[in-house]
């Protein structure tokens, strides 16, 4: 190492001395006091690596400048402490490394090369699904299914536990893997044994989901990554990235009476996406700060990819002490944080100076309002006294394009033109869809609006239990008046982490949540990944029959198109207390605000303000929590139960691929894979795959929730002798590449241009034009040897950082992306498999170029670094697009056919 500016110092914690990498060696090239407190821990991270090459001294001083704008070329390496990852992006994470030894063999490597240098902890979170709810028996029969169904996983990775050195499995049933880092894996200030000597250095990492960013309301910088990257960073590859911009949010005043996290999240998502932050950090500060709990940063934070920045960070302050003794960190630790922190200047006080951000963003608290986010996006916030009437919009919508009937903006559109007013009321659309229903002995109407889901899910809303405990003393007012859950909403609570069953069992709230049927169905991540589980079979076939718009309402994170539940078409964001208000109205059309839930037992309406309960008492049900429970939960928090240890497990240091296996194959990757990486090759005679529009998910490119019985992924499980009962869901066969590329482009919800009227995984060949599925298509493509493309519009990529979503791509053979615009770590993870990023130039679209999809295309000869390429279309005008390979070190990859191969290679001649 270099340390050209001498900071490598020591200082004293008790009796105890620690090295560190001082930032206060930089005090004569920058005013460290104005520096935002994420750029300090990026100064902390290049000092301490500096060597002259792949970090030089000029790489510290263009970010201590603090002027991002100035240095757009310049790129920095950074090395995260730790990776993090849960199941579903874990699997294929560890089968590629898993592969990585093989092929270090074939290239006549040493295949215990391919081994974690950084630690690695996976959560397995992701695979309970909700087949079972309403009961008290639902968590247990569903964790039976868990372990019924991903036996094959969860035995690979008891393999890759004993295979891998510095890699940790948390068992199932423990918590969601965001809220166990909040609560026990972060270590906020790192310490390592080297040369004698104790290293102490933040707490930094990055995680294969894209909600790794809850960690930042810790004062931890991390953020997601893509699985692909995420190997890479195990295998000690740095994370290239360029110098990025800080946006400062200045948060001021506080919370009125009535409104949550959920609420400020909702508000702060909006903000954000309307300001722009894709590829920036933002961070948290002002006034605000001083009396907000860490629950409700960790909640603002966490929802980083949704107002589409890389990272939402606070930074370490009291309230980060107060957490981490309260969470059962050690004292020894607490006061590390505490010396360390403030030793570099990262304690953040009342009087401590504001940064200087490169843009700033201003939010009074005392302005957020109860809200709800939906139907498909969360940036698409809307007042709860708003709701009734935007929702009413949207089913009007629905309803005319199901009977091929304008929908509300055209209908409006009609009569401004035919000199009519523009207010179109109900009476100009059809009258909403109904239908008659029995089930469990009861009759009613199911109709359009109707809630058929209401879970209180995700690691958004379960780690604060200002919202938890709010929701449950809602249902304890409601049980008080005689209100209970309308029969046809599905309801469940899937906590976070077994402290929320704790301190809700402690308060005497657990029984008032399942009083209305918010029994626990399992800890993890269900609803909002899209284990949902079934509706009930006569809701099922109501939907449907008459081909119902019904809706869901989850106090997650994402309600994406056809990601909650394939037969539900609306879907909104909500706190853990308006969940459970909505599961008692049983509609999403209604005013919550003026509307009654319900009648009591006197037959007078009970409203929203009737039971909602005051701060004073969810304050008081909040003190009942301790540092015990949490001590309890994750003393032996990687031993798991008695399921987990039963296992058999695997023994060798390479893996033994079962032939029969069904979850658990070797990828292709590395397959005819050379010493030497092959000359870029020219992309001719690409026919066009996917022509789709603007917001395109990574679940509209790569589904995580159920397998259709008809579609390719379940022809080919069929075709191996697995009954659609034993599906499981895309997300729990990630391990098995055959049935991830048939998954590809397979959303239900999916609108290929190319094939107009359908949706779902659907194109039509060329030049024959014949329809037939992406699968198929691509299958009969690659049979002809022609290359393909995919088009899209504005923010190609946006959500989960999913990497299925460009390895399924790829093995498509899909050689080149050409979107508006991308979501960063898509873009990055098609980089990272070998697939050219284009992007249209300023102004321009597959639109406004006049392209159908049904071209050929020829995309000219080019070289590293070239920022642009011409693409020729067949029988069309050429036109320019940008080359979004955005740095040196992503080059590299790209030439190498991915960050795999190109590690690999590395590895091989060391």
């Amino acid at each position: 190492m270099s340390d050209s500016f001498n900071a490598r110092a020591s200082f004293k914690v008790g009796d105890q001395d620690h090295v560190y990498y001082r930032l206060d060696a930089l005090r004569d090239h920058c005013d460290l006091g104005r520096l935002p407190y994420v750029t300090r821990i990026l100064l902390e991270n290049l000092l301490r690596f500096e060597d002259g090459e792949s970090i030089t001294r000029d790489d510290i001083l263009a970010v201590a400048a603090n002027r991002p704008a100035e240095h757009q070329d310049r790129e920095i390496a950074f090395t995260p402490a730790r990776v993090v990852m849960q199941d579903f992006t874990g699997v294929p994470a560890i089968v590629d490394l898993a592969a990585m030894r093989d092929a270090m063999q074939a290239l006549g490597g040493d295949p215990e090369k391919i081994n974690p240098l950084a630690p690695a902890e996976l959560v397995i979170d992701h695979s309970v699904m909700v087949d079972h709810y309403g009961s008290a028996d639902s968590l247990d029969l569903n964790a039976k299914l868990e372990y019924q169904r991903n036996r094959e996983r969860y035995q690979f990775l008891r393999w890759g536990q004993q295979a891998f050195s510095n890699f940790r499995v948390v068992p199932p049933a423990t918590g969601i893997v965001h809220q166990v880092n909040l609560e026990h894996l972060a270590r906020v200030v790192f310490t390592v044994e080297q040369d004698g000597e104790r290293l102490s250095y933040p707490d930094t990492l990055v995680g294969t989901d894209s909600h790794t960013t809850m960690i930042n309301g810790l004062g931890v910088l991390g953020w997601g990554v893509g699985g692909i990257e995420a190997e890479a960073a195990m295998l000690g590859q740095p994370i290239t990235m360029l110098i990025p911009e800080v946006v400062g949010f200045r948060l001021s005043g506080q919370l009125a009476e009535g409104v949550t996290a959920t609420d400020l999240v909702l508000t702060v998502t909006e903000i954000l996406r309307k300001q722009g932050v894709v590829g920036k950090f933002v961070e948290f500060f002002g006034p605000g700060l001083a009396a907000m709990p860490l629950a409700d940063r960790a909640t603002i934070a966490n929802m980083a990819p949704e107002y589409g920045a890389t990272c939402g960070i606070f930074p370490i302050d009291d309230e980060t002490l107060r957490y981490l003794r309260l969470t059962g960190r050690d004292d020894d630790t607490v006061a590390l944080v505490e010396a360390y922190a403030k030793a570099q200047g990262l304690f953040h006080t009342a009087d401590s100076p504001e940064a200087e951000y490169s843009q700033r963003v201003e939010l009074d608290l005392g302005d957020v309002v109860p809200s709800i986010a939906g139907p498909k996006r969360p940036q698409d916030r809307i007042a709860l006294a708003e709701a009734k009437t935007v929702i009413g919009h949207h089913l009007r919508d629905l309803q005319a394009s199901r009977e091929g009937n304008p929908t509300q903006q055209e209908a409006i559109a009609r009569l401004q033109d035919e000199g009519g007013t523009t207010a179109v009321g109900e009476s100009a659309l059809q009258p909403a869809g109904s239908a008659r229903v029995s089930m469990k002995g009861e009759s009613f109407d199911l109709s359009d609006g109707a809630v058929v889901i209401a879970a209180i899910t995700s690691c958004t809303n379960t780690s604060n239990p200002s919202v938890i405990m709010a929701a449950g003393l809602l249902a304890r007012n409601a049980l008080a008046r005689g209100l209970k859950t309308r029969p046809w909403v599905k309801t469940s609570l899937a906590p976070g982490s077994r402290v929320v069953t704790d301190y809700l069992e402690r308060a005497g709230l657990l029984d008032d949540l399942v009083g209305l049927g918010f029994d626990v169905v399992g800890y993890g991540c269900t609803t909002c990944i899209g284990n949902s589980g079934p509706l009930p079979d006569p809701i099922r076939d109501a939907v449907q029959d008459k081909q119902l718009a019904v809706a869901s309402v989850l106090s997650g994170n994402r309600n994406f198109e056809g990601r909650v539940h394939p037969e539900v078409q609306l879907n909104f964001l909500a706190s853990p207390p308006l969940v459970v208000a909505y599961a008692l109205a049983g509609r999403m059309d209604v005013d919550l605000t003026r509307d009654p839930l319900g009648d009591d037992a006197d037959g007078k309406p009970v409203y929203l303000k009737d039971i909602w309960p005051s701060l004073t008492v969810v304050q008081d049900a909040i003190a009942l929590i301790d540092r015990e429970m949490f001590r309890k939960i994750y003393a032996d928090v990687f031993k798991g139960d008695a399921r987990w240890a039963d296992m058999d497990t695997p023994q060798e240091r390479r893996y033994d691929w079962p032939e029969d296996s069904t979850y658990i194959r070797n990828p292709p990757y590395f397959q005819d894979m050379t010493q030497d990486p092959p000359a870029i090759a020219p992309i001719e005679g690409a026919r066009v795959l996917a022509l789709l529009g603007d917001s395109i998910t990574t679940d509209h490119i790569s589904p995580a929730g159920a397998i259709k019985p008809d579609s390719p992924a379940g022809d080919y499980l069929h075709s191996l002798g697995v009954d659609t009962a034993d599906f499981n869901s895309y997300g729990s066969r990630r391990g098995n590449h055959e049935v991830m590329m048939r998954g590809t482009f397979a959303n239900v919800r999916l609108k290929n241009q190319l094939a107009p009227g359908t949706e779902g995984s659907w194109t039509r060949f060329q030049p024959d034009d014949q329809k037939m599925t992406i699968y198929d298509a691509a299958m009969r493509y690659q049979s002809e040897g022609t290359p393909l493309i995919v088009i899209a519009g504005k923010e190609y990529g946006t959500g989960s950082s999913r990497d299925w979503a460009a390895k399924g791509t790829l093995l498509l053979g899909v050689r080149a992306v050409l979107a508006q615009s991308y979501e960063r770590i898509h873009r990055s993870n098609l980089v990272g498999m070998g697939v050219l990023p284009l992007q249209f130039m300023d102004g321009e679209s597959a639109e406004s170029l006049g392209l159908t999809g049904k071209e050929s295309f020829d995309i000219e000869p080019f070289s590293p670094g070239d920022r642009e390429v011409r693409i020729h279309v067949e029988g069309g005008e050429a036109f320019t697009a940008r080359v979004r390979i955005d740095t040196p070190k992503e080059w590299d990859y790209y030439q190498h056919g991915g960050i795999l191969h190109y590690v690999l290679r590395q590895l091989a001649r060391g």
